[in-house]
């Protein structure tokens, strides 16, 4: 009896230490207009990062100010020491539909150093976007560089879609123009089963005390809302990877959100 009873509480053990130390897996969708959930699986409570997702905000921003003014314009060029991960085509001179559509990190911090960190910071309050913390990494003054990439600000899936509902609700405190633009830019070619989409991708890789990146353990995003018939449709995936992956975190989910669209939207 208390060998079956030590292999019981060992058998629980493992699995309690099984499930804190799984990576994070979240997809919400909920109803824009009343806010009810339509589909829910995975731990959707817990902030992370939000990469390049947090160029919607920066969007409405933007084109709130006036810094940006259309799809096309400021069109700016790249400059040698700007992030250029993303290969040769963020070498290239940027406007905000390029900018959107290919992550270009610099543009987005183009955005954050002409609008200031007091008013960065009052827009992302205002918004309710998750922690608000956009003090970058400990000691290195970077709030402006890097504070939604892998760094101090973070936010919760749940979190991703109150804010997506203000979005589309036209609730938050930005123009008209601002929400305009924003979903321009967002709108994606994809039309599965005939819905309208529009979306942001984000990946980002955790990192240590010392600056180093674990790219095991990637977190991606991707983030949005669809349209069809008179419904509107907020959706969040977020995960966190379990090892290095040949495609980008946020490019995967992107892929399966799409092709999993039919179900999640409880179309079947």
């Amino acid at each position: 009896m208390r060998r079956r009873r030590l292999a019981a509480l060992v058998a629980l053990l493992a699995l309690n230490a099984q499930a804190a130390n799984a990576a994070l897996d979240c997809t919400l969708v909920t109803d824009a207009s009343t806010g009810r959930v339509v589909h829910q699986s995975g731990d959707c409570t817990t902030r992370v990062t939000p990469a390049s997702t947090y160029k919607l905000a920066l969007s409405l921003m933007g084109f709130d100010t006036g810094y940006l003014h259309d799809a096309h314009t400021p069109t700016l060029d790249y400059r040698p020491g700007d992030p250029d991960w993303g290969g040769d085509a963020w070498r290239q001179p940027t406007d905000p539909a390029r900018w959107i559509k290919l992550s270009v990190v610099w543009y987005s911090q183009r955005i954050t150093h002409a609008l200031g960190a007091e008013r960065i910071a009052q827009y992302t309050r205002a918004f309710g976007y998750g922690n608000a913390d956009l003090a970058g990494d400990p000691g290195k003054g970077n709030g402006l560089d890097r504070a939604w990439i892998g760094s101090s600000l973070k936010i919760s899936p749940v979190e991703q879609a109150t804010f997506l509902r203000k979005l589309v609700n036209r609730q938050l405190p930005v123009s008209g123009y601002a929400l305009d633009m924003t979903s321009r830019l967002s709108l994606l070619e994809e039309r599965p089963a005939g819905w309208e989409m529009h979306g942001k991708t984000g990946m980002a890789y955790p990192r240590d005390a010392a600056g180093v990146s674990d790219e095991a353990h990637a977190y991606g995003w991707f983030v949005g809302w669809a349209l069809k018939d008179g419904r509107t449709l907020v959706f969040v995936r977020m995960r966190q990877d379990e090892e290095v992956q040949k495609v980008s975190a946020g490019v995967r989910l992107r892929g399966e959100l799409l092709g999993d669209w039919r179900r999640l939207s409880s179309e079947d």
